[in-house]
């Protein structure tokens, strides 16, 4: 988000500097045209005040000698304001066309100088005199029409220019106009641009906060990018520990009443219950008890014998005894587990030939590990896997090291019937079994054992059908081998 806003800010910056300067640009370029068109008019009066003034001279040449004839020296004041208009007026052109244009002005005008000046110190005849006012006044004609039409050329030239310089100029008004009124426009979008970035993911923010407030640990907040996504993962991973450390707090509380009714279960149940399975052994020894007596009396020592199972669970899950660890080979662990456990008991309804058991071992290093206690967690496992699979089925046993230093991975997966999705997260909680006779405390208690090791096991269904548990143990270092 930062990194846009700074590239928006940047670009507003550069667009608002691009238009400055073509404001100032345009700006000086038609200060610079209005001062040339003032300039040019200034000639233009200038060519103007020389016609005047040679026409004014040429009417004083035509009334000489009449009796609306002027003053001698109104006459030479006139005859010299045209030589100085006509030498001003020299002076400003520069265009190579109009200079050549001037020239021959001025030649006709110094022509018409000449003549002037002759006439005015002539004192001969009055047959010269005349001459010489003819000669002077055809130069002045002369001189009249060149500078009538060059003011009517150089007129319509400046009236052109002036026009086009004020079309330009109403345009570029316009389109200042237009840049006031986008101005704000584009400073309010771009605003609201970055106000949007940035009440966006707040929002989403909020209302994850709120959500995780009413108790609702799964809410995810997705879709946010840049800073606001690494708070959103933040947030997230925020979210999960805090599920995980309420589940474990859940666990704990759960624990302490196991703890509690076990303790009370073995203080009032154990020692009558011991008395009773003795009594029903000594009984069945009598001779006078009939044999269908016996079996029955055998069945109530079985049940004795299962209750008592039932409470060493209690107290293991509730109290769990201290594992002592020592470096041990996992495969070796589920060889004799496998071995000496399902084969020579022959566990399942239909016994041993009906189920398959794949071993597939690879070559992984020794974990620090109590090897009964993981004993007691492959044989539930086995046993599990057993009796998901009443009809026969395939045990399929693997073990592996994950990636270079990584624990060692166990997946023991079987072809049973599996276990229905919604309750994966559930089998693991204590006393919690879709068994018939289940206590619902086996998975429960290999949890806390394989959390022991500070390891790891969870379940899930296998595409082709069947549970796979897969359980991580870390590997031990050689240096941690040799101090253990």
């Amino acid at each position: 988000m930062k990194k846009r806003v700074v590239i928006g800010l940047a670009a507003y910056t550069v667009v608002l500097l691009a238009a400055c300067l073509y404001i100032i640009g345009t700006i000086e370029r038609g200060t610079s045209r209005l001062d040339r068109i003032i300039q040019l008019h200034q000639v233009e009066i200038l060519r103007e005040h020389f016609l005047i003034q040679v026409k004014q001279v040429q009417v004083d040449l035509a009334l000489r000698n009449t009796r609306h004839s002027g003053q001698f020296d109104t006459m030479v004041e006139n005859f010299l304001k045209m030589k100085s208009v006509s030498a001003v007026c020299l002076d400003c052109h520069h265009n190579p066309d109009t200079h050549a244009r001037l020239l021959d002005l001025q030649e006709t005008t110094g022509r018409y100088q000449e003549h002037l000046s002759r006439l005015m110190t002539l004192r001969g005849s009055a047959e010269r005199v005349a001459a010489e006012e003819d000669a002077a006044f055809q130069v002045g004609l002369e001189l009249t029409d060149k500078v009538g039409r060059m003011v009517a050329l150089t007129s319509a030239r400046l009236t052109e220019s002036t026009d086009r310089s004020l079309r330009e100029i109403s345009a570029f008004k316009k389109l200042l106009y237009v840049m006031l009124v986008m101005g704000p426009l584009l400073s309010l979008g771009l605003g609201g641009i970055i106000l949007l970035g940035f009440t966006r993911p707040m929002d989403k923010l909020i209302d994850a906060t709120r959500a995780l407030k009413a108790g609702n640990l799964d809410h995810k907040v997705e879709g946010l990018k840049d800073e606001f996504g690494e708070l959103a993962g933040s947030f997230n991973e925020m979210s999960a520990s805090l599920k995980e450390q309420m589940h474990k707090m859940h666990r704990a509380e759960q624990m302490a009443i196991v703890g509690q009714l076990a303790a009370g279960f073995a203080h009032e149940v154990k020692n009558p219950m011991a008395g009773i399975k003795v009594a029903m052994s000594v009984l069945s020894g009598e001779p006078y008890i009939p044999p269908e007596d016996k079996a029955v009396l055998a069945k109530v020592m079985g049940e004795i014998t299962r209750l008592e199972g039932l409470m060493r669970d209690f107290l293991n899950f509730a109290k769990p005894q201290k594992p002592r660890f020592e470096p041990v080979n996992l495969n070796h662990v589920l060889n004799t587990t496998l071995a000496f456990y399902l084969k020579s008991h022959s566990i399942g309804a239909g016994g041993k030939e009906r189920h398959r058991i794949v071993k597939d071992f690879g070559e992984i290093p020794r974990v620090l590990a109590d090897v009964s206690q993981l004993q007691q967690v492959f044989l539930n496992l086995f046993l599990n896997a057993l009796d998901a699979m009443p009809e026969g089925g395939t045990l399929r046993v693997e073990t592996r090291r994950e990636g270079d230093g990584g624990p060692v991975r166990i997946a023991i997966a079987d072809t049973g019937k599996g276990i229905p999705e919604e309750l994966i997260d559930k089998i693991f909680e204590p006393f919690f079994t879709t068994k018939v006779k289940g206590t619902g405390l086996g998975l429960a208690i290999s949890r806390q054992l394989i959390e022991q090791h500070n390891g790891t096991i969870e379940a899930a269904g296998r595409a082709e059908g069947g549970t796979v548990f897969t359980i991580r143990i870390p590997a031990v270092s050689t240096e941690n081998e040799r101090q253990a």
